[in-house]
């Protein structure tokens, strides 16, 4: 199962990229492969948000679910991620809870 990692980056420190590093060091722990997007930050041909909300919303599509981290709501672009997860009936849940799913 290959599960996306959404939560806020723009405007925090380090991007939160910790955060995502934890919650995909977690989802992997319990078998589940995650998409982590702060790896993915050095992208070749990405340099705008635009650009990086593209190459994310191709890698939804080819999820299994959507993991979410704390403040995501209130995030543009993960806020964008849920809503296209959701329209692509795909399940939204946040970490803890994929975790649970995985036991």
């Amino acid at each position: 199962m290959k599960v996306y990692v959404a939560g806020p980056m723009t405007g925090l420190p380090e991007f939160n990229y910790p955060a995502f590093y934890a919650a995909a060091e977690q989802l992997a722990a319990v078998g589940i492969e995650p998409i982590n997007p702060a790896r993915e930050s050095g992208r070749e041909g990405c340099s705008t948000w635009l650009d990086y909300m593209r190459a994310s919303l191709l890698d939804i599509a080819e999820c299994d679910g959507i993991a979410t981290l704390p403040g995501w709501g209130d995030s543009r672009g993960a806020a964008l991620e849920v809503h296209i997860a959701r329209s692509l009936d795909l399940p939204v849940r946040p970490v803890e809870a994929w975790l649970e799913v995985a036991s």
